[in-house]
């Protein structure tokens, strides 16, 4: 599914069609049944991570690699209004965010803001701002908090290099 990433995207092509979601538990082991290694099979991914996916940097590389072995990957919407934030306040041109904002459609499945979204997003929004006081940090934006509400109501992991969520247990570092 997030192969889509590696070809020349073209939004009619049967190949970049999402695969079918499935309910697996947050984590599964891989390959034979005495394998130590783990992967998230439900990853939520926030802006940091796709836009190191899209510069191609190392983090990028690493990100990318954690999303071709999820079995399910969503997106919040509003990531995808953070990473189109990012290219325009840079002067990239609109055809750029356009196919970078699609490829992000075609490889997640998008998250919109609910009612159960929202509470869970003010409540990890306040534990955030707490934790970013103790550990002088700058504090998070509320758009912080919507990846990570959106992570715990999916019991999924959440692929990020942002401050604010080091070492939170569903956090997947790429730093």
């Amino acid at each position: 599914m997030f192969r889509v990433l590696m070809k020349r995207y073209n939004p009619s092509s049967k190949d970049n069609a999402r695969k079918p979601l499935t309910k697996p538990s947050a984590w599964t082991k891989t390959g034979y049944a005495h394998s130590p290694r783990r992967i998230a099979v439900k990853t939520v991914v926030d802006a940091y991570a796709w836009i190191e996916i899209f510069i191609g940097s190392e983090r990028g590389k690493r990100a990318k690699e954690t999303l071709e072995q999820a079995d399910e990957v969503y997106t919040p919407d509003t990531v995808m209004a953070e990473v189109a934030r990012k290219y325009c306040r840079e002067g990239a041109e609109e055809r750029t965010t356009q196919a970078r904002l699609e490829i992000i459609a075609k490889a997640s499945d998008i998250v919109p803001i609910d009612i159960k979204l929202a509470l869970e997003a003010a409540r990890c929004y306040t534990r955030l701002t707490r934790e970013a006081k103790k550990k002088d940090l700058t504090p998070p934006s509320l758009f912080d908090a919507i990846p990570l509400a959106a992570a715990r109501l999916l019991k999924a992991k959440i692929l990020t290099g942002d401050e604010h969520f080091k070492n939170l247990p569903e956090t997947i570092w790429v730093k």
